[in-house]
């Protein structure tokens, strides 16, 4: 059957049969990497979470005692699920639906409205350090930019220590959050908004559709697959925040903003409790509620109803 297969033919099978053999010569350097630095960790989170693990590796099996104390006893945790819980929910909030109105401020082509797309963007190109050293030094009581501000305007009344009152610390990080990541949900609904068909804004436009109307009609309607997948991947970062309050606070004051992440890196690597297994279950806990909530949320979130045009 091959004798009737010209030279060509033979070389493409032959490539054909050799595809396999190369692709898995390519992607072995990236399948160890991926397995030695994301799959192994995992799976050995999950096996420290039922282990007690002492000085020197000693190991003792301990089954579920630690996901016991962990949701019984531990005041600390709850108090870190509370804080991480009203940082995602009202961060996430503000995040979207506030990139969605800087989007369509430019998308109606305010003025100066290319400045103001760098200004707004801008943020999301520093590091979780530069925006955390620059927003405790804003915070600072005695010269920093806010509370000038309030002296300025005549409401001194209004000066806060905003880092170190338990009250203020945690809507202070979470405003600094918002103010880095506002501008990446801007570019991306900038960029679903441009890519709207225009023959349906035409149309509207011609039926004297206001703004108003034609924004919560069919822009927002058009927008809502954007809306899902920015909810989504916020309340994944959100869930999981540790950087800019590491740098800001520390978890601190009294506990006022301490997360789920802050507090495992404590348990495991601060408070020298020579045990890594009960962090591990802190970790396995939470990756099991992170996933829980992401598969609600995209089945509450989900369109059925597909819009044609």
């Amino acid at each position: 059957m091959l004798q009737g297969i010209g030279s060509r033919g033979r070389r493409e099978i032959d490539a054909r049969r050799a595809a396999p053999a190369t692709l898995t010569l390519f992607l072995a350097p990236a399948l160890l990497l991926y397995a030695g630095f994301t799959i192994y960790p995992v799976i050995r989170t999950f096996y420290n979470s039922v282990q007690t693990i002492g000085p020197q590796g000693q190991q003792h099996f301990v089954g579920f005692a630690n996901f016991s104390a962990l949701l019984q006893t531990d005041f600390v945790f709850w108090k870190a699920v509370g804080n991480t819980a009203l940082f995602t929910i009202v961060a996430t909030i503000a995040d979207v639906f506030g990139g969605l109105l800087l989007a369509l401020v430019l998308f109606a082509r305010a003025p100066l409205a290319p400045l103001l797309r760098i200004v707004w963007f801008t943020p999301v190109l520093m590091s979780y350090v530069v925006v955390g050293i620059i927003w405790v030094w804003i915070y600072d009581y005695d010269w920093g930019l806010a509370n000038q501000v309030l002296r300025a305007i005549g409401l001194g009344a209004f000066e806060q220590s905003w880092l170190g009152d338990p009250h203020t610390a945690l809507w202070s990080v979470m405003a600094t959050h918002v103010w880095k990541w506002l501008g990446f949900n801007m570019i991306i609904f900038l960029a679903a908004l441009y890519a709207l068909p225009g023959e349906v804004l035409g149309a509207a436009e011609l039926d004297n559709c206001g703004w108003a109307a034609k924004l919560v009609y069919i822009i927002i309607p058009m927008l809502r697959p954007t809306v899902v997948n920015l909810l989504v991947l916020s309340f994944i970062g959100k869930m999981m925040v540790f950087d800019l309050i590491w740098i800001m606070t520390g978890g601190g004051p009294l506990w006022s903003t301490e997360t789920v992440s802050t507090y495992v890196y404590k348990r495991a690597f601060d408070w020298n409790t020579f045990d890594l297994g009960y962090p591990s279950a802190v970790a396995v806990l939470w990756f099991i509620i992170i996933l829980a909530f992401i598969v609600l949320m995209t089945r509450l979130l989900r369109q059925h109803d597909r819009l044609e045009f």
